[in-house]
């Protein structure tokens, strides 16, 4: 294996060890695996991320309204990793495999909402949703010729609105 290769199996198995720690001083108890590499559609294609993935019954807590308390985690986790290897970490933490199941439907709903508008001609606005939600409406869509996307609002209530393209 290459030094690249090795370098991310000893960042997602110090990542694995701080989590562990945590939810052991949190009294979660919990199964944390080192998943297959997480896929993100971005700007520049699919990219991969190191995935954690936390299992055991009722994780619920870890998870939190709109999976809130779930990026607050994975933001510690990245936090604490980043200190201790002096280099950004991209670890994605999962629960129970909630963020890739959530991810596959909000890029079928995309899809099946990008239809309706170019369909009706009619622009459609997505309940509101965090900002790494959005992105992957904005992504699944970047190049779809028939539709565009905004985010409009503030906060917690920002949305994404789905429009005609000419329009």
């Amino acid at each position: 294996m290459d030094d690249i290769g090795n370098r991310h199996d000893d960042t997602a198995v110090a990542a694995r060890d701080i989590l562990k720690k945590m939810l052991d001083l949190m009294g979660v108890e919990a199964t944390v695996t080192i998943s297959e590499e997480f896929p993100v559609e971005g700007e520049k294609g699919l990219t991969s991320f190191n995935s954690l993935n936390i299992e055991g019954d009722d994780l619920g807590i870890l998870i939190g309204r709109r999976g809130q308390t779930l990026a607050a985690l994975q933001y510690m986790i990245r936090l604490i990793l980043c200190h201790q290897t002096q280099q950004q970490a991209p670890i994605i933490i999962d629960v129970e495999s909630y963020k890739r199941r959530r991810y596959d439907s909000l890029r079928s709903l995309a899809r099946r909402i990008a239809e309706e508008v170019k369909t009706r001609r009619r622009s459609f606005t997505l309940e509101p949703m965090p900002a790494f939600e959005r992105r992957i409406v904005h992504l699944t869509l970047a190049n779809n010729p028939d539709v565009t996307t905004e985010s409009t609002g503030f906060g917690e209530a920002r949305k994404v609105v789905i429009k005609p393209k000419n329009a």
